[in-house]
This record gives structure tokens, sequence and C-alpha cells, in this order.
């Protein structure tokens, strides 16, 4: 045994890892801002901000995911607004990346991950889990969803409405407010997408002593991912209802004037269907 390694992180009772996904639909939206914009977030947690094209990378992502417990099933929904990251003390060990090397999957190091600071989620279970396992700043909301899906209308367009909500007094549900916080739109029609091998994602956060955690995230099969071209400004849009809000704020100060770069999106594919039905013979 290695005495100067330290010990892996506890795991809280009542909880088991790694967490499996029953399914899972995401949409994340990448932007390029000034390095300076990010810094105060990482101040103090031994992680830097990655470079790329010579700006950081802030990144949020939307996530509608089942899961099957002892108890029955789960069903979460969550946005993550997260910095690009890495070990300060591993710089030496990272490949210099362009934005679309990095997007693509290129940095098989995983070093670069998201340091996540507002992470927005509908699922008491889900609240606790990611502050008892890796201190993930969550809190509660809920969202009204529009997203491309075989049981619709062919579409490409991600509409997602973040809205406030408060725990119930035993933490165990949420009240719903009829108060959006923020809103994003993807239209990816007509855009070609890459599959792209991006995962697993290195998702940091910090135990109670402020040690930072690096904990990754496997998702078994290739994401799409859409180049902008500099159209980000009439692909997506990203509106903040709610400015003094916590997650409002850090929208506004991170983002503005920048339009997204990059769109990249996963959905589970399908495992059943039920079919149209059809009359049977009704003589011999």
């Amino acid at each position: 045994m290695n005495d100067l390694a330290p010990p892996l992180p506890p795991i809280p009772e009542g909880f088991r890892l790694p967490f499996h996904y029953g399914a899972l639909h995401n949409v994340g939206i990448d932007y390029l801002v000034p390095l300076e914009r990010v810094n105060g977030h990482l101040a103090g947690t031994g992680l830097s901000p990655a470079v790329l094209d010579g700006k950081a990378c802030v990144s949020f992502n939307y996530q509608l995911y089942f899961a099957q417990f002892d108890f029955g099933p789960s069903v979460t929904q969550e946005i993550e607004l997260n910095i690009i990251a890495f070990p300060t003390a591993s710089s030496s060990l990272l490949p210099d990346l362009t934005y679309e090397q990095f997007a693509h999957g290129v940095d098989q190091t995983k070093l670069r991950g998201n340091w996540r600071i507002q992470v927005a989620c509908d699922a008491p279970i889900a609240i606790r889990a990611g502050k008892m396992l890796f201190n993930e700043p969550k809190f509660p909301a809920w969202f009204k969803t529009v997203m491309p899906s075989p049981n619709a209308d062919p579409g490409a367009v991600w509409k997602v409405e973040c809205l406030a909500a408060d725990l119930t007094p035993d933490g165990n549900d949420i009240i719903r407010h009829d108060k959006p916080l923020f809103s994003f739109e993807a239209d990816l029609l007509g855009l070609l997408p890459a599959p792209v091998s991006i995962a697993p994602f290195t998702e940091y956060g910090t135990d109670p002593a402020q040690r930072t955690l690096a904990a990754p995230l496997n998702v078994y099969q290739p994401y799409q991912h859409y180049t902008l071209d500099g159209r980000g400004r009439e692909r997506v849009g990203l509106t903040v209802e709610d400015p003094s809000s916590p997650v409002g704020r850090d929208l506004l100060a991170l983002t503005e004037g920048a339009h997204a770069v990059g769109v990249w999106s996963y959905q589970s594919p399908t495992v059943a269907a039920q079919n149209r039905p059809y009359y049977t013979a009704t003589k011999p």
C-alpha cells in the first residue's frame, strides 16, 4: 500500500456508486469568453480554466434521465452551468487544443472537465445525492421543455425553460413557482452533426473539507456535435428572465456579448415500440 496516496472519498450511507442511468437525453451549449470572467469562480479550487482558441469555455447542459431503484423509478431533469477547467498541477500533461478539437474528443487525458457553478434540478433525491456525494451547488427548480422525439413530428429544436422552485419542509418534494429564471433555444435544423467521442466527462467538485474531487461520467455511445461556424446568434438563444437570481447573475456575467460556438447532444436509443393496430378477419 502506498502510504502517500490519499484514500478514496467516502460514500455517504444510503448511496451507491456508480450511479447507473437507464436512459439519458442531453443537450449542451458552449461559449468562448474572456479568461478574466471565470477566474473568480476557480479561486482556491486548485483548478485553472481550459484555454481554447485563446479563451475560456463556459458550457451549460440540460439533462433528462431515468434511473431504477429498489423502491421504484426516478425521472430527473437538471441544467448544469459549468466552466471547463483542469487541475493546475497537471498542466504539463495537457495537449494544446482548439475548441473544435476539444469538442470532438481529441483530448483523451480527460483532465479538462466541468467545474459546476450552478445546477438546477427538479428531483429532491438527485439534489441530495449531488450535494452529499460531490458537493454540487444544486438547487430546486422545474422545467418546461420541447425536444426532438420519435413520438412527435420530426424536428431538431430544443427549447428549455427553467423555473423557480423550493423544497418542501421535509425535503422530499418540490414546490413549483410560476417564476421563470432563464430559458434557451437551440435550432439545429439543417446542420450536419459529427459523431464525437467526448465522454467520459470529468465532473469536478469538492468535499466538505474543500478538497477537489474528480468524477468521470461515462456515456457509452457517441454524442453528436454541431459546429455553428459563426451562426451562434441565429441558432441559439439564451434569455435570463430573472437577472437577480444567482444562476441568472452568473449566466449574464459569463456570457455577456458572447454567442454559442457549438452544440452537442445525446438521446438514448429507443428499445421497444408499440405499433399501430390492425383489423383482424371477422369471417373465416
